[in-house]
């Protein structure tokens, strides 16, 4: 039987003595802590050298490697000394290669879960191989090795800059002069003074990011305020670690420690156990020395959910003033108004279209039934509209650019376009191939969002029933049918109401649509027609959705009463003046969605508390979903991705919240009215085909 002993400056409270079988070898592993006693831990290793084959140190400093620099503790290199002729490691070449292992197979399993993730390293020296496959996936590195090493508080921000750290402090780092001159700063009132900024500010950091690199004794003065949510990278996770992180709302934990006999065993003790079966010093052990062991024993890295499967994923979300009026709502803007003439005011908005993207609001509270949440940012680029569509593409482009570069940097993984930033140019195309995260419009979700809200509404008017099919009786048509929207549009009415009618100018497009709808929909009925005119009379619901940029597209006295109509087109088909003609018709613009959770929070953007737009809706939804991909981009828009992104809103959590028109959210009795006044409507018509008694 062979003998492994590992000395560790922990507490002697977790020593143990077992026998066990190790590649086909059997093995007794004594765990001896020493309190923190050096000396004790020397005494100890001199007693157990006759009586054992290997030795591991546990609790102490590796040799760390950083770049071109190495970094060899003193303490570490004595205990090292006592030990000249047999195997003893304190686990660095195993312990390197299972934490680079436990980031690729996290990165794998959970698909761009580090994506520009914000991570902290509390020791970056310990961490350089974490940091260096994180660096990957994340430029959002940050290291608190100045704080740890002298009480500084600074973070690195880069693995350069912990190279460049490292080979500065490496040649003072365990001298005794040095030390003593350092405790001697650390005594200092004026460093007692400043003591609580540097816990403070590193406590912040802690709060601001989404993963943390550490032991669990460097975590033990953090509290739920600093973890609630974050990810935790670490080794030795027992169930007692495992309370604690549960108590402080830690969401998950990655643990790339290995178990022997159903306990965690240190890494230290895994290398020294490999080093006696295999008769070779640490050093001489290889890769396929590791690689074997790891294979036959089935070690793997083990991610952990403390309270159960919980994710957070990041979003952030562009959105801009809508016109000179919204610009007066933010301070200092709103005093500049309120005492300048408008002249003053026009030279302002000019202005704030060259600001830099800045963050209006922190979105949080976004969690799905399925255990995912979202959190995210909105950011405001300055532009109104009537500013964005003086200036070329180039000039907005480079704003959005910016929103995407400050995005990273907060840590989103998907950026979504809101308003007019998404119809500039090539609708998000151009953008999308230069920003550094992936980038969606929104538009699938505001088409399935647009049907959603006509679809009810025309429940709520209660003109039309649902048949034995499941399809609304009555008819629908589509204007501007063979456009990008259209005909997505007309795609999804054919399956959900009985009769369909398309219009648009374009003769041979109409026919090609009309057949795709007739194999995609078996059963469809299918009408075409060059424009609007010939069956608007019969329509129970319209839905416009043209390029006419303002131009009158339909005749809307012509609209039978209670006839649902859904203008998708930006800029609206149907004016302000048109709709107040028509107050027995329902002319939506807009379905605005609910987000799943009970505590949803983000600033006002003129919807109730807890629902978003529709375009706001989508990049959260893929958030959720972990599908972080150029989605909805251009103006050729996928029906399959405004079916799949309406399936995966239910499977989150989303339900219609409010239908809006061009006077803001409808009301009970806005539709009250349309049923009132369409009734009446029908009577009249009656009465005036009913001959005199």
């Amino acid at each position: 039987m062979k003998t492994v002993i590992s000395v560790s400056q922990g507490s002697s409270e977790y020593d143990y003595d077992l026998e066990t079988e190790f590649l086909g070898q059997a093995f007794r592993v004594i765990r001896a802590g020493t309190d923190g006693d050096l000396s004790r831990a020397v005494a100890l290793l001199k007693t157990y050298h006759e009586r054992a084959d290997a030795f591991g140190l546990s609790m102490v400093s590796d040799h760390y490697q950083v770049g071109s620099v190495k970094l060899e503790h003193p303490d570490t290199a004595k205990l090292e000394a006592c030990i000249p002729d047999k195997p003893i490691t304190s686990g660095a070449g195993l312990r390197g290669i299972l934490q680079e292992w436990a980031v690729r197979l996290t990165q794998t399993e959970l698909g761009h879960f580090f994506d520009n993730a914000r991570v902290l390293f509390l020791n970056g020296q310990a961490g350089y191989r974490v940091a260096k496959a994180l660096s990957e996936h994340t430029d959002n590195l940050f290291f608190a090795d100045p704080y740890m090493d002298f009480g500084v508080p600074r973070l690195l921000t880069s693995l350069k800059q912990l190279e460049t750290y490292s080979s500065l402090t490496a040649p003072i780092m365990f001298r005794p002069s040095a030390v003593k001159t350092l405790e001697t700063v650390l005594r200092t009132p004026l460093y007692r003074l400043g003591e609580g900024l540097i816990k403070g500010s590193l406590h912040q950091a802690a709060k601001d990011s989404h993963v943390i690199v550490g032991h669990m004794g460097d975590l033990a003065n953090f509290t739920h305020k600093e973890l609630d949510g974050k990810t935790i990278i670490t080794s030795r996770v027992t169930e007692e670690a495992l309370d604690w992180m549960r108590s402080r709302k830690v969401a998950m934990v990655v643990d790339y420690s290995p178990w022997l006999e159903g306990r965690p065993v240190g890494v230290n003790v895994m290398e020294a156990m490999i080093s006696a079966a295999l008769s070779r010093t640490p050093g001489q052990l290889g890769a396929d020395d590791y690689l074997g062991v790891i294979q036959s024993l089935g070690i793997e890295p083990r991610i952990l959910y403390p309270s159960g499967y919980r994710r957070i994923n990041r979003f952030a979300f562009v959105i801009h003033p809508l016109s000179q009026q919204y610009l007066t709502k933010t301070r200092p803007l709103d005093w500049v108004a309120s005492v300048s003439p408008p002249m003053v005011m026009n030279l302002v908005e000019k202005a704030v279209a060259y600001a830099p993207p800045f963050i209006y609001s922190k979105v949080t509270g976004i969690k799905s039934p399925t255990g995912d949440e979202a959190e995210g940012w909105l950011i405001t680029v300055g532009g109104t509209p009537k500013e964005i569509m003086a200036h070329d593409p180039e000039f907005t482009y480079s704003r959005l650019l910016a929103a995407a570069n400050l995005a990273k940097k907060l840590g989103a993984q998907i950026m979504g376009l809101g308003a007019f930033t998404k119809v500039v140019g090539d609708a998000g195309i151009t953008v999308a191939k230069r920003a550094p995260l992936p980038i969606t419009t929104g538009n699938s979700y505001s088409a399935s969002g647009a049907l959603w809200a006509a679809k009810d509404a025309v429940k709520m008017i209660g003109r039309a029933k649902i048949g034995k099919n499941g399809k609304m009786t009555g008819k629908a048509m589509v204007v501007g049918a063979t456009g990008a929207i259209g005909s997505v549009c007309a795609r999804l009415l054919a399956k959900a109401v009985d009769e369909i009618y398309l219009a648009a100018p374009e003769p041979a497009k109409l026919l090609a649509l009309k057949e795709s709808i007739e194999q995609e929909t078996p059963g469809a009925i299918v009408h075409v027609a060059g424009s609007a005119d010939r069956d608007l009379e019969d329509m129970d619901m319209i839905v416009t959705a043209t390029s006419g940029a303002g131009k009158r597209i339909l005749d809307i006295m012509r609209v039978k009463p209670g006839c649902v109509i859904t203008d998708v087109a930006r800029p609206l088909d149907i004016s302000a003046e048109d709709v107040a003609k028509r107050p027995d018709v329902l002319v939506i613009e807009s379905g605005e969605v609910q987000l799943p959770g009970n505590d949803v929070y983000m600033k006002n953007i003129g919807l109730p508390e807890g629902v978003a737009y529709a375009c706001l809706a989508e990049t959260i939804v893929l958030a959720l979903e972990g599908r972080f991909e150029n989605f909805t981009l251009g103006r050729n828009i996928e029906w399959e991705k405004v079916r799949d992104i309406y399936k995966l809103g239910l499977k989150h959590g989303m339900t219609l919240a409010a239908i809006s028109g061009v006077n803001g959210v409808f009301n009970e009795e806005d539709f009250e009215r349309v049923r009132v006044l369409a009734a009446k409507s029908d009577a009249g018509d009656l009465a005036a085909a009913t001959p005199d008694a």
